[in-house]
């Protein structure tokens, strides 16, 4: 009768897939480690560097959330000396900067 034509099977790109489907990507894939404690944009950094893709970085986040709780956990050890020392002024604002930056994290997730 004739030759089918062969259907090509698209992937979808990588910021669509699924952490899920990100994680079984990864573990087929050889020099990837700790493929389930990466959240889904380490996967895709992780994807695109084994099989070599450039990252065009166009959807960096701007706020990085990590580095934004390791500033709160360095103003609570603050706010927590502050309270030793009594001084109510410096630990309202050191309540207030805390509160601030949980909402940055917030609105970046």
């Amino acid at each position: 009768m004739g030759k089918k034509k062969e259907k090509q099977v698209k992937e979808k790109p990588l910021e669509k897939m699924t952490a899920k489907e990100l994680r079984e990507m990864a573990l087929s894939l050889e020099g990837i480690v700790g493929v389930h404690a990466m959240n889904k944009a380490e996967l895709i950094s992780n994807i695109k560097e084994a099989r070599g893709i450039e990252d065009s970085g166009e959807k960096k986040r701007a706020v990085d959330v990590r580095s934004v709780k390791s500033k709160i956990q360095e103003l609570r050890a603050k706010q927590l000396q502050a309270k030793e020392e009594k001084n109510n002024k410096l630990v309202d604002a050191f309540r207030r900067r805390i509160s601030n930056l949980k909402k940055k994290t917030r609105r970046s997730a």
